[in-house]
């Protein structure tokens, strides 16, 4: 599972090459080589797991790499964030391609609006009351909530999904952004 990500709010014309190194080398640099160390042990795991299991010819594992709904859609101040989450879609989808024939299975979360400490350090004004009205399904996403997909797709009840990008938001990818306000007497 890598999870490692850093991200930060700036105006497209004043992102810094420094700040966007750091940004790129934490989230795609740092997923790419962590899958790379990662792939030789989860082959020696499928080999022990095929002498244990002759009969999961499947047997294999799992990576899942963490984006999110911003490689997606945009959202301003995002273009170095949403350029790393965006590659690490693709990275993820093949990656899941050339790792078919050991059997590891690639896919991707991409939450959304996840409510973490640094919602209420980086906004003083920030509640749950806020976080909730963002979200279409009617409130914000819990790290548990994440927990939950994560512990499913490395799972052997996700064994044949592979290549994926779960957009893991609330309905917030799947909301047209326009304001729509029904004419008196609709729904």
């Amino acid at each position: 599972m890598n999870n490692a990500g850093i991200t930060a709010t700036v105006d497209f014309l004043d992102v810094t090459e420094e700040l966007f190194n750091r940004i790129y080398f934490t989230n795609i640099r740092g997923e790419y080589f962590c899958c790379q160390q990662a792939v030789p042990y989860i082959i020696e795991r499928g080999r022990a797991l095929k002498i244990q299991y002759p009969e999961r010819s499947w047997a294999g594992g799992s990576i899942v790499n963490m984006s999110s709904v911003h490689g997606a859609v945009g959202f301003a101040g995002h273009s170095v964030y949403a350029g790393t989450k965006g590659a690490i879609n693709a990275f993820s989808r093949e990656l899941a391609v050339e790792l078919c024939p050991q059997h590891i299975r690639v896919n991707v979360l991409a939450p959304g609006s996840i409510e973490v400490p640094s919602y209420f350090t980086a906004d003083p004004s920030y509640t749950r009351a806020i976080g909730d009205s963002m979200v279409p399904w009617g409130r914000v996403g819990l790290p548990e909530d994440v927990g939950y997909l994560a512990a499913f797709l490395v799972s052997d009840a996700a064994e044949f999904m592979t290549g994926h990008v779960l957009y893991f938001d609330g309905g917030l990818t799947a909301k047209m952004a326009i304001p729509y306000t029904p004419a008196k007497g609709e729904r």
